[in-house]
């Protein structure tokens, strides 16, 4: 099989990934949640780092390794905006990721947390990114923004 294909393959099984363990997340996500449920979170929000962290890797290989020239993506605008809507999605899995970290321990399971309403939010923003990103590279894919 094709080194770019199978690359491909692997960058979009990640954002596969993100996107299914963001969904469920929001889904499963209440203003009020036991430990237990916050520990299904945090395992959730774990899948969603291990699609990012494959997702970005695929997507290193693609732009340095196989594929198209560096240069392709390298000089197109709308690749960088792209990357730094990736960036950003990144920076807002920070607070949830750590809010689940920290109280997904304790003695009773069926002990009540009071979860932040910033946190629905923040998944919210970073659905509405997951969703821009195969348009951007839909439109990079066709050369749209290649300024080289």
């Amino acid at each position: 099989m094709n080194a770019e294909i199978l690359t491909r393959y692997i960058h979009f099984i990640g954002l596969f990934g993100i996107v299914s363990a963001l969904v469920s997340e929001h889904l499963l996500l209440k203003p009020v949640m036991t430990r237990r449920e916050l520990k299904r979170l945090f395992v959730l929000d774990s899948i969603y780092g291990i699609s990012a962290i494959t997702a970005i890797a695929a997507g290193f290989i693609l732009w340095f390794g196989v594929g198209k020239a560096a240069e392709f993506y390298s000089k197109n605008w709308i690749f960088h905006l792209k990357v730094t809507l990736a960036i950003v999605l990144g920076l807002l899995s920070i607070y949830p990721t750590i809010f689940f970290f920290k109280n997904r321990k304790g003695e009773d399971l069926d002990t009540t947390i009071k979860v932040p309403k910033a946190i629905k939010m923040l998944m919210r923003l970073q659905l509405l990114i997951i969703f821009l990103l195969p348009l951007l590279a839909a439109l990079m894919a066709k050369g749209v923004g290649f300024y080289g």
